[in-house]
């Protein structure tokens, strides 16, 4: 597939899971665990054919860790979506980046260019702006902002875990066991947490289908695609259209609407993380995908 096209598709498909996840009507782990495992499900049949499935033991690992990490992250980001607005939700995910350059900062001591502490800055600033300057002098945060916030970070340790390994693995071979990883990990929390993990509506069950196979399924593996062929600076830009989607299919499907403060914050915030993927130098920061 041209991977430009490749790229819009993958956009769009992401941009549908929050519209989904609100739509459902299903509780928000056990629609992580259906989302996952329905996407896991259908990836088998043709990993197993095509004799992908050969991984080295330290890969093994990385991949089954960071998928437990991304299943709880994915879990919380859900959580979050049932008491704030899809497009805050979605906006706030995509801070990942510049999480990323902080850990890698704090942690590995790697430096990051002027232009990526303008833009950390800048998102910051919008955050203020998105959230209200009274309530951050106050630190008062709803819920919902607090756990898309924690969404972010856990996310950009998911990137910072898997890094290195995607570089050398094979994306479906990679995402087969990564995803593995996530589904075992959600239906033991379903489990424990005595989740409802059935007796859906018949468009709660199709609604996570859709997750399954557009969302987790296809978003992924066109996302990826474009990324062999493109440059990861200009496709992770691009990936912030996915908030721009999002809120758009919120105000058609869902009726949602944004003061505003919101939509000034969510512009500045939007134009902080992409300033932060302008940063000069190899180690540019990786692209996030709900």
């Amino acid at each position: 597939m041209n991977p430009k096209l490749s790229l819009a598709i993958g956009i769009l498909c992401i941009s549908f899971s929050p519209i989904f996840v609100k739509l459902a009507g299903v509780p928000p782990v056990p629609a992580t665990f259906y989302r996952i495992i329905i996407g896991w499900l259908c990836l088998v049949p043709y990993v197993v054919a095509k004799g992908k499935l050969k991984i080295g033991p330290k890969a093994l690992w990385i991949a089954i860790a960071g998928g437990v990490v991304f299943g709880v992250d994915l879990a919380i980001w859900n959580i979050s979506l049932m008491t704030i607005s899809a497009t805050i939700s979605t906006l706030l995910g995509n801070l990942a980046p510049v999480w990323v350059g902080l850990l890698s900062y704090l942690l590995f001591r790697k430096r990051a260019g002027s232009l990526f502490w303008k833009g950390t800055l800048l998102a910051v600033a919008g955050m203020v702006v998105l959230v209200g300057f009274r309530d951050v002098l106050a630190f008062k945060f709803s819920n919902g902002v607090l756990l898309a916030l924690l969404s972010s970070v856990l996310y950009a340790v998911y990137i910072l875990m898997t890094a290195g390994i995607l570089q050398k693995t094979d994306t479906l071979t990679f995402m087969f066991y990564n995803m593995l990883g996530a589904s075992v990990c959600m239906l033991v929390v379903c489990l424990l947490e005595h989740d409802q993990m059935s007796g859906y509506s018949t468009s709660g069950w199709l609604y996570l289908v859709a997750m399954g196979l557009l969302c987790q399924l296809t978003g992924w593996i066109t996302i990826n695609n474009a990324l062999r062929h493109l440059e990861s600076t200009k496709v992770s830009i691009a990936l912030l259209s996915q908030t721009v989607f999002a809120g758009i299919l919120a105000m058609i499907l869902l009726g949602e609407r944004l003061g505003l403060n919101e939509i000034i914050g969510s512009a500045i915030v939007l134009a902080g993380i992409a300033l932060t993927f302008l940063r000069p130098g190899k180690n540019k920061p990786h692209t996030v995908a709900a």
